[in-house]
């Protein structure tokens, strides 16, 4: 095809694919003339996961580039090539330390130790959950980490396994990264709506047919 029908297929205007060309994010089109390029479904396919990792990952052009740099190096193992992506799609967070955050910190290496995860402690998700368990320290639920966070962290491994799964079905390194992209952005989405509709079960079960102000029996 054409670069024009490249445009159509994918929404992405000729500037830009232009662009990416010249950025190393898209292979160039193989030359029919001296001004003429043809371009094929791996094109099509490169150029909407470069969309993907843009749009829905957030990420910048020079972190797309160095993500696809992963993805088309075939010694690089698949599971770093996924850490290479997550890890650029994790939002940053300052160096500011307190009481609060240390020993937030000191809870999140406990969970790793205890249950046999292989992440480091200092990795950006877990210094979001330490930046987490921070903030409800300091309004008065600190309890939630001893009381309720393995249990998230049992309900978490069930969804990780659940989504790598259905990755697994999926044959090229393109394919997997495509849906890491997607899990880890609208798959969270999914599994806020699906939490907030469980509480609203629980919540309906215990408390829905009792009156206000009603103790317990």
């Amino acid at each position: 095809m054409r670069i024009g029908e490249l445009s159509r297929r994918t929404g992405v205007a000729i500037p830009t694919i232009k662009y990416y060309v010249r950025e190393g994010l898209l292979p160039p089109g193989e030359l029919t003339s001296p001004n003429q390029a043809s371009y094929d479904e791996s094109h099509e396919r490169r150029l909407r996961l470069v969309r993907a990792l843009i749009d829905v990952g957030g990420l910048s052009v020079q972190a797309v580039g160095e993500v696809l740099g992963a993805v088309d190096n075939p010694a690089q193992p698949l599971h770093e090539v996924l850490g290479a992506a997550t890890k650029r799609m994790m939002p940053r967070y300052g160096d500011a330390e307190d009481p609060e955050l240390a020993a937030a910190r000191e809870e999140v290496a406990a969970l790793i130790e205890r249950r046999g995860w292989r992440v480091p402690p200092d990795s950006p998700a877990a210094r979001s959950l330490a930046g987490a368990l921070a903030a409800m320290e300091r309004v008065g639920h600190g309890d939630f980490a001893e009381e309720v966070l393995d249990q998230y962290a049992q309900a978490a491994e069930q969804v990780a396994v659940a989504d790598l799964a259905y990755v697994g079905r999926n044959a090229s390194r393109e394919d997997l990264l495509e849906m890491v992209v997607i899990g880890t952005v609208l798959g969270e989405a999914v599994l806020a709506a699906t939490r907030r509709m469980a509480h609203q079960n629980a919540s309906a079960r215990v408390y829905g047919d009792r009156p206000p102000g009603a103790g317990d029996a």
